[in-house]
């Protein structure tokens, strides 16, 4: 007859909950490649949206727990949809990551009030990504 074998305590401990990453970018093949990045790789939950407008939208409902926002997008660009979030109570502390195919910043006095937890430049490492991400919002991997 086998013996039972006790869990060992990392074994008995949950997994900690995924996280959820709202993307927000007018392009589908970044916001598919930040799926696949975030995602598959860094295993956590993730909503995207095509515009400025549904991603204000999808932060309001969906409650993620942190933005991956494209800078540059047709009619509502990402400053102002960072600038609208951070003016709501239940989205104001919501940490956003903006992506910009720029190496600089133009807008550096609007960028400097918002807070942002950091900015990545497109393209980006798709393998990398989650980690960036990861070390951007002081989260582990």
């Amino acid at each position: 007859m086998p013996f039972p074998v006790a869990a060992t305590p990392a074994e008995t401990l949950a997994a900690p909950p995924s996280r959820k990453i709202l993307v927000v970018d007018d392009s589908v093949l970044i916001r598919e490649a930040a799926k696949i990045a975030l995602g598959t790789i860094g295993g956590w939950q993730i909503t995207t949206a095509s515009c400025g407008e549904e991603g204000i939208e999808r932060a309001l409902s969906e409650h993620p727990d942190a933005i991956l926002l494209d800078m540059v997008m047709e009619g509502i660009d990402g400053l102002a949809v960072a600038e609208h979030l951070h003016g709501i109570p239940a989205t104001s502390s919501l940490p956003i990551v903006l992506l910009t195919a720029h190496d600089r910043l133009d807008d550096s006095e609007r960028f400097r009030h918002l807070q942002v937890a950091g900015v990545i430049t497109k393209p980006f490492d798709i393998s990398g990504l989650s980690r960036e991400v990861a070390r951007l919002l002081g989260w582990t991997v």
